[in-house]
């Protein structure tokens, strides 16, 4: 253990540590799926792009439609979002404002995080290249106990944070303990906050593999016990919310010193870039100061920061609750016709459980031959044996679309129970019975 490290509880030794990296057996278990997933076309696909969440596979010519891609309300498609990108490389007359902002930033990049502080109300948003940048610029300072008050907390990681978090966990250690635990296991992390005097948690706000955070809950511990919470909303920003602030923060009444809210720009919202949304200026001085991935990786492109500054307008007035309400149709349609482990939830993934990887190749390029384009989803995204098809369902999608997956995964589903049943008569010693 680090002798930087402030917590010498006994009960760390009993805690899940698992190694943080261990790319060479995750590239040995993974490598056949992933050559056949490449070999059927389900993955490196080169696209044109159409309507509806339409694509054209550019090798073949296939059009098929997409259910990959993130633009979960449709606006990075939005002909203001797309017209405000071309104008603000126009007004800086640069693609890359390439300049470390602890020097220089360009005005329209300053207006839009003082819109989009206005728009999340909260004390400041800081806005990065990516959401991976946000979070690597923001991590090292947690462990580090610049966002509170120079103690060090024991961080603890949900065990299905992203991969974006979990990265840092190997670098966050040259500071302090980290832990990861169970996914969501509330009852040992308020067991952490009894036996140590300050823990910061760190996981998703909606998660990538569908599911969330239990926001309200996490509130309750921060208000007993100090809780800092740290939660990547990247999948939750402008699909939930009135001004589309997200799963997050849309079930808290205030952003205070004790949380920080990680997004995209991109994704829901339609534009590129991540941000941080802060409810502390001291924490917003931390990281303009001394997060390096805020200083040296200098500012998203200009364009981004035009297409972003269109969607903050559209997330201000009626077309986005429009969006927001075609999406929960869309949703409420596939749920019905679709049923998969997360039916009801109004965050927009969707997960279909088939278990074997090589099934689930299967499966996926059967529905890629018959024009619909999902992801196969295989270890390590998932732990193995779980492989599974993820569907990003967006406010875009036309209606018979959705049904006719639906109708295509119940033929597959079919077709595997008459090969499993001739598969066990075939092992049988008994004859079929003729009537």
């Amino acid at each position: 253990m680090n002798n930087n490290n402030q917590h010498g509880n006994s009960e760390l030794g009993a805690l899940f540590k698992p190694k943080a990296r261990n790319a060479a057996r995750m590239a040995e278990i993974s490598e056949p799926h992933f050559n056949a997933a490449y070999e059927k076309g389900l993955m490196g696909v080169s696209c044109r792009v159409g309507d509806y969440r339409r694509i054209e596979i550019a090798t073949t010519g296939q059009q098929v439609v997409d259910y990959t891609r993130c633009g979960y309300l449709n606006l990075d498609s939005h002909p203001h979002v797309l017209a405000a990108a071309r104008a603000a490389a126009d007004e800086i007359k640069s693609v890359h404002f390439s300049v470390a902002r602890t020097r220089l930033s360009a005005e329209p990049l300053t207006r839009l995080e003082s819109t989009l502080s206005n728009l999340f109300q909260v004390s400041s948003v800081v806005v990065f290249p990516t959401v991976a940048a946000a979070n690597m610029g923001a991590l090292p300072l947690l462990a580090a106990g610049l966002f509170t008050a120079g103690v060090k907390p024991l961080i603890v990681f949900d065990r299905f944070a992203h991969v974006t978090l979990q990265y840092h966990i190997p670098v966050l250690r040259e500071e302090t303990d980290v832990i990861v635990i169970e996914h969501n296991d509330l009852e040992h992390l308020e067991r952490l906050c009894q036996s140590h005097p300050l823990v910061a948690y760190v996981g998703d706000g909606a998660y990538s593999m569908g599911g969330a955070a239990p926001v309200r809950e996490l509130r309750a511990l921060q208000d007993k016990y100090g809780l800092f919470v740290y939660l990547d909303d990247a999948h939750g920003i402008s699909v939930v919310g009135k001004r589309g602030e997200g799963f997050v923060r849309s079930q808290l009444s205030e952003l205070d010193h004790r949380t920080i809210v990680a997004a995209s720009l991109g994704k829901g919202f339609g534009a590129a870039g991540g941000l941080l949304m802060l409810g502390s200026r001291d924490i917003e001085n931390a990281v303009r100061r001394y997060a390096p991935t805020y200083g040296f990786s200098c500012a998203p492109s200009m364009a981004s920061v035009g297409a972003a500054l269109a969607s903050a307008k559209i997330h201000m007035g009626e077309e986005l609750g429009m969006l927001q309400r075609s999406l929960q149709q869309n949703l409420a349609l596939f749920d019905h016709v679709i049923p998969t482990e997360t039916i009801g939830s109004k965050l927009p993934i969707r997960i279909y459980r088939i278990g074997s990887e090589e099934r689930a190749i299967e499966t996926g390029e059967y529905l890629l031959e018959r024009g619909h384009y999902v992801s196969v989803v295989f270890f390590p995204t998932v732990p193995r044996g779980e492989a599974a098809l993820r569907m990003a369902v967006t406010a875009a999608h036309d209606p018979d679309d959705i049904r006719e997956l639906s109708s295509l995964l119940r033929a597959r589903e079919g077709e595997k129970a008459v090969e499993t049943h001739n598969a066990a008569f075939a092992g049988s010693d008994e004859a079929p019975a003729f009537v």
